[in-house]
């Protein structure tokens, strides 16, 4: 029978504490088990691991509802121009999250803003991190529902629990007044606590016009900009050059 070695006993400890497995419990196992049994239960406790922490990458897939799946592979940012000293490896590293820093993609439509805040949102994911993803005019009927309905402070809540939120395509529908004051809340929530990035076509001078509240439009901007870059979007649009109608592909 194979002794135990301390290297595998402390191994078994390590794994064990990750599991809140108490020290009373850890060193009674050590004392009762061989070197193979303490093996097995070092194995098992890395499987158990490892699918905990598949089902919780699951789960927060689900939980971001992507409208489709994108990723960096591939991504042509030749037509992304970021702020001075800042870059797409930068964006990709993730640190924005921890700093709790903000995003504004502009550009016309088609020219990968949204595919970008996916990119990024799924990288997020993978890093462990909570991604909501909402196009803002159906994120502003589901408040407005869940205004009505008596459960707004409950969707303000789960979407507080983000790490990442992301607001696509602003500007693309009108948005009323209620709605406005719904949307503001959201942003206003994510203020220093958790990051934003929001995909728009609209430049900062017709947020007013958009919200229908120059006042309302200013303090937005404000919360936005002051921890946030602004990424523009230019060359033509990506759907159009890969369009079927146009003979493009």
């Amino acid at each position: 029978m194979a002794p135990k070695t301390k290297g595998s006993t402390e191994a078994f400890k390590a794994l064990a504490r990750s599991m809140y497995f108490s020290n009373e419990s850890c060193e009674w196992f050590i004392q009762e088990a061989s070197a193979g049994q303490i093996q097995i239960a070092c194995r098992l406790i890395e499987v158990e691991q490892e699918v905990r922490a598949r089902r919780k990458k699951e789960r927060l897939f689900r939980k971001a509802a992507f409208p489709q799946m994108k990723s960096f592979d591939g991504y042509d940012f030749s037509q992304v121009g970021f702020p001075e000293g800042y870059g797409a490896e930068d964006l990709k590293s993730l640190e924005f999250i921890e700093r709790a820093q903000d995003f504004v993609f502009h550009g016309q439509t088609g020219r990968g803003k949204t595919h970008l805040a996916i990119a990024v949102g799924r990288a997020a994911v993978d890093a462990g991190k909570s991604v909501r993803f909402f196009a803002t005019a159906g994120l502003v009927l589901q408040l407005a529902k869940a205004k009505r309905e008596g459960c707004l402070d409950r969707h303000f809540a789960d979407i507080d629990k983000s790490d990442l939120v992301i607001l696509d395509e602003f500007g693309y529908m009108p948005i009323d007044p209620e709605g406005a004051r719904l949307l503001f809340q959201v942003i206003s929530n994510c203020y220093e606590r958790r990051s934003l990035i929001l995909t728009t076509n609209i430049e900062f001078s017709k947020w007013g016009m958009i919200l229908g509240d120059e006042k309302l439009a200013a303090a937005a901007i404000d919360r936005i900009v002051h921890h946030g870059r602004l990424v523009e979007f230019g060359g033509e649009s990506k759907r159009m050059g890969d369009s079927l109608m146009l003979g493009r592909q």
